[in-house]
């Protein structure tokens, strides 16, 4: 990413993060005989399968607040726009008695513009405010969700960037005016995918297609969830794994096969969700003890297991197969976050 993208980039998280303040409302601590509806579209509608962010959720719950016994119910079908939510505010959601609701929508507001099915601005934000009353009415209360992303490329040039901005910024508004909590996953996938998409791919960070979930993604916007509703996810208190390999190449090996090799180690993100970060460059040491190593890489991973789940992963398998032949020596030394 050139350093004017940086720029902007940061430019926008503190203008997220300041709109992110300006209508989030504190998390209340869930009661006994709780019940959360997820309302969404098809992310929450997957969410509520085996691995999906909605039965996270519930586990995290059961595991940590057995005691409360709150009930989580899914509550999302593909393709709903906000006037299919107000559509079926009654059936799906109000007559399950909640107490707490997540509306999690937006994606095919705008998504479905390009087809001329999407919602208008005016619509959109009208629709989210009588939704929100209805729900508020019949007593119970609301985090409003921003959408998350059309394409996870980290350089603003997804082509639905610019609308689902000015969308997610109608949500915000929605937040503030009716004093609804709002958890902007809008802001924090950007700044996720900022750190972890070093190779600005359009999906594979944190969804499989540009738009749906995979199984990163829904432990991120699980644990996301359970912030909100002021929980906080025992994984998160686990200490992160640093995997640290250093190159030296053999003198023969040009600087385009050594770009190759730094290019290919930059895909692999991208391409194995056991991965948390990534980084990588090269030596400037000052006291002249590199030993010849020129190029240093850090790959962060949630625990043991995901590295465990690295090394042999095929795109590891497959770098490797590449690299090996143009090194001349390789240190490898990895180390628990703090330990």
């Amino acid at each position: 990413m050139s350093l004017l993208s940086r720029l902007l980039t940061g430019f926008l998280m503190t203008c997220l993060t300041l709109a992110d303040a300006a209508g989030t409302f504190a998390a209340e601590p869930l009661k006994a005989g709780d019940r959360v509806v997820f309302l969404g579209d098809s992310i929450t509608q997957a969410g509520a399968g085996p691995k999906g962010y909605v039965t996270l959720v519930r586990q995290a719950l059961d595991a940590q607040q057995a005691d409360l016994k709150v009930e989580v119910i899914g509550a999302g079908i593909s393709g709903n726009r906000v006037p299919n939510l107000e559509e079926r505010l009654e059936r799906d959601v109000l007559s399950k008695k909640p107490t707490v609701v997540v509306i999690y929508i937006g994606i095919n507001d705008v998504w479905h513009s390009q087809s001329g099915r999407g919602t208008s601005r005016d619509e959109y934000e009208a629709g989210l405010k009588r939704i929100i009353a209805k729900i508020n009415e019949a007593g119970a209360r609301v985090i409003l969700c921003t959408a998350s992303v059309i394409g996870e490329k980290t350089d603003g040039s997804n082509s639905l960037d610019v609308m689902l901005d000015e969308y997610c910024a109608i949500s915000r508004k929605v937040a503030a005016e009716t004093k609804s909590q709002l958890l902007d996953l809008r802001r924090r996938f950007l700044q996720h995918l900022d750190r972890h998409n070093p190779m600005n791919a359009e999906a594979g960070v944190l969804t499989t297609d540009r738009v749906h979930l995979n199984e990163a993604g829904n432990a991120f916007v699980a644990a996301a969830m359970l912030d909100a509703l002021g929980v906080k996810s025992k994984m998160e208190t686990k200490p992160l794994l640093r995997h640290v390999v250093l190159f030296k190449f053999k003198p023969e090996v040009t600087p385009a096969q050594v770009q190759e090799v730094v290019d290919a180690f930059g895909t692999l993100p991208s391409k194995i969700d056991a991965i948390e970060d990534f980084e990588w460059g090269t030596d400037v040491s000052v006291e002249g003890k590199a030993a010849g190593y020129t190029h240093g890489f850090v790959v962060t991973f949630r625990d043991a297991k995901g590295r465990d789940e690295y090394l042999p992963h095929p795109a590891h398998q497959e770098f490797v197969k590449l690299v090996g032949p143009r090194i001349d020596g390789v240190l490898v030394f990895d180390f628990f976050v703090g330990q």
